[in-house]
């Protein structure tokens, strides 16, 4: 038996159980044609009425990635429990080509989850394991389930299990409230980690998940903050006169690159976290911003005007070399390198708007990945799979997500207001 364990998430939630719930809705807006065809069945259950539905969980997550087209479940005709007591030709009848069955007890406390994944077209079981979730984490049991049967399937570590920071506005003129919220990575159980007044800007995690940096305007200027979420401890980490801007963590967490203009113009500096130390990384006449590391963290990636309008560059951290990455078109912007270090995700200007992008790094090809107008701050899921945006529906701003290739997409919107800045977490075990 295997555990479904959580560490310091569970000192988290206890945190926010006294704050504000904020969750967000999936929508889905476009389906990948290259959906493998899978079934969850609804997962029996030992006479008990559940908080969550495990089967439906593990189905949404699967649709979400884009990998995986559920069947409905109006179309079963069966709904076994266990893998005996399937049979495979009813399932191939179908089109399935993965099937996941399971039963759901109460134990003690909490609750043991029992799954199978099983190959319909080779008529085998792949994956079968117990899964125990304390009271409460039933849903999260679920997303871990959802994380070991995409991983089988695909080679790719799941991120179900991961979690989303974003900032929400509501209200008008001087009446305006701003929330800093972290959530699941599908948009449920959403806290409230800070309420100002004043604007919160570019939350960014930590490597290990345990803190955001942000850029809060609490104090009438902005600066740069850094708070751990367990325990609600904060420390203000730069507010120097001008911009304090755009925090982002060295993949070692020891780092913070950032934009200050305390010299003069926008210029991306790296602080030492521990010793509060800055060292200037760029010294241009033009706007350097919106810093991001390379996962092996020996390059910064920035968007800077010095070629006449927003471009991607690359800046060395041995060399100090810069070379300029981005030539398609003439606005491109606010760069996040892709988990393996081959492409960069970034928003991309064409005819049809402001767009969620994606450019190859060897070959510089690049192809635009959203369908909407008006997107802005990508953040790349730590798999690589997905890119969560903030974008314009209608009046209100919402979060959507796509897929790396582009051919499945889905939004995430709010009923509290305008919701923007979007961060992914990094795996959190």
């Amino acid at each position: 038996m295997r555990a479904f364990m959580t560490t310091w998430l569970g000192a988290m939630l206890l945190l926010f159980g006294t704050l504000a719930h904020a969750n967000l809705t999936i929508e889905i807006t476009r389906g990948s044609d290259r959906a493998t065809p899978i079934a969850v069945v609804p997962f029996a259950e030992d006479g008990q009425s559940l908080p969550e539905d495990v089967a439906e969980v593990i189905s949404d997550n699967l649709e979400r990635s884009g990998y995986f087209e559920p069947l409905p479940r109006s179309a079963m005709f069966n709904r076994p429990a266990t893998g005996e007591e399937v049979s495979f030709g009813e399932w191939r009848a179908l089109d399935v080509r993965y099937l996941v069955v399971g039963r759901v007890a109460r134990e003690g406390d909490g609750y043991r989850v029992r799954y199978e994944l099983l190959d319909v077209s080779g008529g085998r079981r792949m994956l079968g394991e117990t899964v125990t979730a304390s009271s409460g984490e039933l849903r999260g049991g679920a997303h871990y389930i959802s994380d070991q049967i995409f991983e089988a399937i695909t080679g790719i570590r799941g991120a179900f299990a991961t979690r989303i920071a974003y900032v929400t506005a509501r209200g008008v003129g001087d009446d305006m409230q701003f929330g800093l919220y972290v959530a699941d990575a599908d948009g449920r159980n959403g806290q409230q980690v800070l309420s100002s007044r004043e604007p919160i800007l570019s939350p960014a995690w930590s490597p290990d998940g345990r803190k955001l940096a942000y850029v809060s305007f609490e104090t009438e200027r902005p600066a740069i903050y850094i708070q751990e979420l367990a325990t609600g401890q904060r420390v203000r980490a730069t507010s120097f006169e001008g911009i304090n801007g755009a925090p982002a963590w060295s993949p070692d967490g020891r780092k913070l690159a950032m934009t200050l203009s305390k010299d003069g113009q926008p210029e991306i500096y790296v602080m030492d976290v521990g010793a509060r130390s800055f060292e200037r990384i760029t010294n241009n006449s033009s706007i350097d911003t919106e810093p991001a590391w390379s996962p092996d963290g020996r390059s910064l990636l920035f968007t800077s005007d010095r070629s006449g309008g927003p471009q991607l560059y690359r800046h060395d951290m041995s060399s100090g070399q810069v070379e300029r990455l981005t030539f398609t078109g003439n606005y491109n912007a606010r760069g996040r390198f892709a988990p393996d270090g081959e492409a960069i995700f970034l928003i991309h200007r064409s005819s049809n708007g402001y767009q969620v992008a994606r450019q190859d790094l060897e070959s510089g090809r690049l192809v635009v990945l959203s369908e909407s107008r008006w997107d802005e701050s990508p953040s790349v899921a730590p798999n690589g799979t997905m890119v969560i945006f903030a974008t314009q529906a209608g009046n209100s701003g919402v979060l959507s997500a796509v897929s790396a290739d582009g051919r499945a997409s889905y939004r995430l919107p709010s009923a509290q207001g305008d919701v923007r800045e979007p961060a992914w977490s990094p795996f959190l075990n």
